[in-house]
């Protein structure tokens, strides 16, 4: 019997989603534009990653945490990312999605992460072109971002104006 579940891979340069080893969709990862990974938490660990948004030209892709595409899909091929220079990240408090866009019963859709869904673009570049997105940066560039803010006497600590701060860590829209 079906378990429903959910994986990605890449195969070439194409990223494939699989549902119940079915292929249900295909991504050339040329055609990717833009990652966003929404966390929960202070998004330090892979755990908090909620799902992913996937924008092309045309789409956004949603890939929820139990596809594996932020693990499987970003972490094989990181050198990949850091070149496209495309992957941003979101706290889940500051990224909401259309309510129909969220899973789980009524009195847990606040919390529940969105279903696996390729919608057009337009549908949701209004609501995601507000949210304060921090990048673009790998998950080791943020680590590092990370430390380094927390370091005693750090750039933040030690009051240096924004002409010296990193510029991968404030909020950017692009």
């Amino acid at each position: 019997m079906s378990s429903n579940t959910w994986r990605t891979a890449w195969h070439g340069q194409e990223i494939v989603v699989y549902r119940d080893e079915a292929e249900v969709d295909r991504i050339h990862a040329s055609q990717i534009e833009k990652v966003i990974f929404v966390y929960e938490g202070g998004g330090e660990s892979p755990g908090d990653l909620r799902h992913a948004i996937v924008e092309t030209a045309d789409d956004c892709i949603i890939f929820p945490a139990d596809t594996g595409f932020a693990g499987r899909v970003n972490f094989e091929r990181v050198d990949y990312w850091a070149g496209r220079g495309c992957v941003f990240w979101v706290h889940h408090s500051q990224a909401p999605l259309p309510m129909r866009m969220r899973r789980g019963r009524w009195w847990l859709r606040m919390s529940a992460g969105p279903a696996y869904a390729r919608v057009p673009r337009s549908e949701l570049a209004s609501l995601i072109d507000h949210w304060p997105v921090e990048g673009p940066q790998t998950w080791d560039q943020r680590k590092w971002r990370r430390i380094e803010r927390n370091r005693p006497f750090g750039k933040r600590e030690a009051g240096n104006d924004s002409k010296h701060d990193d510029p991968g860590h404030h909020h950017q829209r692009a």
